[in-house]
């Protein structure tokens, strides 16, 4: 029996920013425009949580590869579909491997194990897994070192496995007449139903192969598995993990309409033409832009939350194989670089031509409790900087204090926390509520 996980101090960090961004697109749908929720009766601006997310791992992850921050050193996972290709590189430059040889071998070994690939008839997808899969880095490595060490027993097992699957899969496409308008097409069901016929049929792989397979897709000692979970349904037996982050979708604290900016790109060789023109006629033909076009913008100050749930992080440390002081050292860096990512890290779209990232809270406000709290209440009314007299950043930051103050006043299960902010006016406001802010993001929680 597995010893049950022990914390110091309450279970949950939450987290809570406002933060003013003025002519960005962080995130954008289907159709290139602004995302946008209907709350408290007005429309807002919206900036997903996995937008959020997807910026903090990858934040925390680069840091971890460059021994900077608290995780500096630390494992961390990669999510690709590219994990057959990464396999075949290691084969090719740790082992020798022909490529020809490398890339059929991974691709076949991986797939023994349960993950489906994509169409084989189509080169750009023939070998990438239908689904993204979150493992640690050093996967790939891990798998070719385990097919080299077997090579003669796994490259004999291939090209059986290879000549079958082919076989297979051509008897199962259709042959002859076209199917007529009253033929129903196979169904999903049907057609999953018919691959795992063929892959039945298929050679078992060499004993240990799977084994070694799924112990090294296993989250291990990945921090930001750890942390921001993973689901993977096409291997039963491959460990599961639930994330130990929760992350709200970031809206704007009042009402909020987007721009639709026109743009007019120049074709420096047509300029460079009508400027050296000898006369009007020359001229007028190389009149016009290069290229022209809109895109949209939003502004506004948004209120967003995220939440560490502290006890789970380390039963995750702890399942993946750290002992009780290894998972608590990891757990209390995770912790400080959760904060860090989560003030830091922006989104990248249009990071070049709207200088997003350089973006700064306005405030944030951490804090212990012994269980999650999310504030987005506090903005079901919006802020009207008319009605209301000031500013939205300003008139936000005194909502969301007054909130957790009238909260912690009704409740035994939380802290009052700490306040960090970027702004001089903020700051300003701080200390005319008697607030004192902390200088670091390290102070958060220190």
């Amino acid at each position: 029996m597995s010893t049950p996980v022990t914390l110091a101090g309450p279970q949950f960090l939450s987290l809570h920013l406002l933060e003013t961004l003025v002519a960005v697109l962080p995130v954008r749908d289907e159709n290139g425009a602004p995302k946008s929720i209907v709350y408290g009766g007005v429309e807002r601006h919206m900036i997903t949580s996995q937008a959020r997310r997807r910026a903090e791992r990858v934040y925390s992850r680069d840091r971890a590869n460059a021994k900077k921050g608290p995780l500096a050193g630390h494992a961390m996972g990669v999510r690709t579909r590219e994990w057959a290709l990464t396999t075949a590189r290691a084969l090719e430059t740790r082992h020798r491997w022909a490529k020809e040889q490398a890339v059929p071998t991974a691709r076949a070994v991986l797939q023994s194990v349960g993950l489906k690939f994509g169409d084989p008839a189509k080169p750009t997808v023939a070998n990438l897994t239908k689904v993204l899969l979150f493992a640690p880095a050093d996967a790939g490595d891990r798998i070719a070192d385990y097919i080299n060490t077997e090579r003669a027993t796994i490259s004999e097992w291939v090209d059986r496995y290879v000549t079958q699957w082919e076989a297979a899969a051509a008897a199962k496409k259709p042959k002859g007449r076209r199917r007529s308008s009253a033929e129903e097409e196979p169904g999903a069901n049907e057609a999953d139903s018919a691959s795992d016929t063929v892959e039945a049929k298929l050679p078992a792989p060499p004993k240990g192969t799977r084994e070694a397979v799924l112990t090294a897709l296993a989250p291990r000692d990945a921090i930001d598995i750890a942390l921001y979970g993973r689901f993977l349904a096409e291997i039963a037996d491959s460990p599961n993990v639930d994330g130990a982050i929760q992350s709200s979708h970031a809206f704007t604290v009042h009402e909020a309409e987007h721009t639709d900016d026109f743009y007019a790109a120049a074709d420096d060789a047509k300029l460079t033409r009508k400027s050296n023109a000898l006369d009007f006629l020359d001229g007028a033909d190389d009149s016009g832009a290069g290229m022209t076009g809109y895109q949209s913008l939003i502004s506004g100050t948004f209120y967003r939350h995220a939440v560490l749930d502290r006890l789970r992080l380390r039963q995750n440390l702890r399942a993946a194989g750290m002992s009780e002081p290894e998972a608590e050292s990891a757990s209390v860096a995770a912790e400080a670089e959760f904060v860090s990512a989560f003030v830091n890290a922006f989104p990248q779209a249009k990071k070049n031509s709207t200088a997003s990232t350089g973006a700064l809270p306005a405030l944030v406000l951490a804090f212990y409790g012994d269980r999650p709290f999310n504030y987005g209440a506090a903005f079901q009314r919006p802020i009207d900087e008319v009605a209301d007299g000031g500013p939205a950043g300003e008139l936000a930051v005194r909502r969301l204090l007054d909130h957790h103050d009238f909260v912690c006043r009704r409740r035994d299960d939380i802290t009052a926390g700490r306040v960090l902010t970027y702004e001089p006016t903020i700051h300003a406001v701080l200390r005319e509520l008697g607030v004192e802010d902390v200088n670091s993001v390290e102070e958060l929680t220190a």
